[in-house]
C-alpha cells in the first residue's frame, strides 16, 4: 500500500507540475510571438519557438512519467522507470532541433549582410524579454524543487529546459536593447546565442539520460553511504563486493558480505535480511537489494581466509 502511494504521490506531483509548466508557456509564447511580430524583432520571435518547444516537452514528460510509474508484470518484471530516460531523451532531441533551426536562421541573416534593412526592435519586444527572464526563471525553480522532492529525471530535464529559455530571453534582452541603440545586427547575434544556449541544454539532458540506460553507477558518495549501511550491521565482517546500478530514477544494489562461516544458514540469512531490509529502509531509490554472504573462519577475532 506504501508503494502505491509513493507511486501515485510521483505520478500526481509531476503531472501537476508539467500542466502548470504546458499552461505558462502557451501564455508567453502566444505572449512573445506577438511582441516579436509587432515590435519587429527576430530574436523574440525565435525566443517564442523556444518556449513553444517547452509545451511539447512537458507533454513527453507526462507521457513518460505516466507509462514509467506503471507497476512491475511479467514481462517486465524490473518495472517501467528506463521509460521515463526515453522521455527525457526525446525531450533532449526536440531542444536541438528547436536550437538548430533558431540558429540557421540567425547565421543566414547575419550572412546576408543588408544590416541597414533590419528594422529596429520595438519597446514591447524589450519588454517581453523582461517579463520572460522573470516568468522562465520563476518556471524553473518551482519545477526544479519538484523534481527533487520526487527525484524524477524527466522533470529536472523541463526545469532545466525552463532555464535555458530564461537564459535564451537574457541573449534576446541584450540583442534588442543593442539593436535599439543603432546595432540592427545584435538582433540577430541574440538568436545564434539562443541556439547555443538550447544546445547546450539539450546535450546536458541527452548525457544524463544516457548515463541511465546504460546502467551507470551511483555516485562515490552514495557508495560510501551504502558501504556504511551495510557494515553497521551486526554479523558483518566486511563488505567484499558493491556493484550498484542507476535504473531510471531507482537504484539497484548488489553486495556481497563476510560473515562467520560457523553460523547456520539460518544466522547467516538473518545477517543478510538485516543489511537489506537496513539499506532499503535508509536509501529510498533503492528499489532492489540482492546480498550474497561469503563465509569466512575467525581465529581470535581476526579473519583468517
Amino acid at each position: 500500500m506504501e508503494i502505491t502511494d509513493h507511486k501515485d504521490t510521483y505520478e500526481r506531483t509531476a503531472t501537476k507540475v508539467s500542466f502548470v509548466s504546458i499552461a505558462g508557456n502557451i501564455l508567453l509564447s502566444l505572449l512573445k510571438l506577438f511582441a516579436g511580430i509587432f515590435a519587429h524583432s527576430g530574436a523574440m520571435i525565435s525566443d517564442a519557438v523556444h518556449s513553444a518547444s517547452d509545451v511539447f516537452s512537458s507533454i513527453i514528460v507526462i507521457i513518460g512519467i505516466k507509462i514509467s510509474s506503471k507497476a512491475s508484470d511479467k514481462e517486465h518484471p524490473y518495472g517501467h522507470e528506463r521509460l521515463e530516460c526515453i522521455a527525457a531523451l526525446l525531450l533532449a532531441g526536440i531542444l536541438l532541433l528547436t536550437g538548430l533551426g533558431i540558429g540557421y536562421s540567425a547565421v543566414k541573416t547575419i550572412i546576408g549582410g543588408n544590416y541597414n534593412e533590419i528594422t529596429m526592435p520595438g519597446l514591447l519586444a524589450l519588454l517581453a524579454a523582461i517579463l520572460s527572464i522573470i516568468a522562465k526563471e520563476a518556471m524553473f525553480q518551482y519545477t526544479k524543487y519538484y523534481a527533487g522532492k520526487i527525484d524524477s529525471g524527466a522533470l529536472m530535464a523541463d526545469a532545466w529546459h525552463h532555464r535555458s529559455d530564461a537564459l535564451s530571453s537574457i541573449g534576446a534582452l541584450i540583442g534588442i536593447a543593442g539593436a535599439r541603440m543603432g546595432f540592427p545586427i545584435l538582433d540577430s547575434v541574440a538568436s545564434l546565442v539562443i541556439c547555443f544556449f538550447i544546445a547546450k541544454a539539450a546535450y546536458d539532458i541527452f548525457m544524463d539520460a544516457t548515463d541511465k540506460v546504460v546502467d551507470h553507477s551511483c555516485d562515490s558518495d552514495t557508495e560510501t553511504a551504502l558501504l556504511s549501511c551495510a557494515c553497521k550491521e551486526d554479523g558483518v565482517l566486511h563488505v567484499d563486493i558493491l556493484r550498484t546500478r542507476v535504473f531510471g530514477s531507482k537504484i539497484y544494489v548488489d553486495l556481497e558480505i563476510s560473515a562467520d562461516g560457523s553460523k547456520s544458514l539460518t544466522e547467516a540469512h538473518a545477517i543478510a535480511e538485516k543489511v537489506h531490509d537496513s539499506i532499503e529502509q535508509n536509501f529510498p531509490k533503492v528499489k532492489h537489494v540482492m546480498v550474497h554472504v561469503n563465509p569466512h573462519t575467525i581465529q581470535n577475532g581476526k579473519i583468517i581466509d
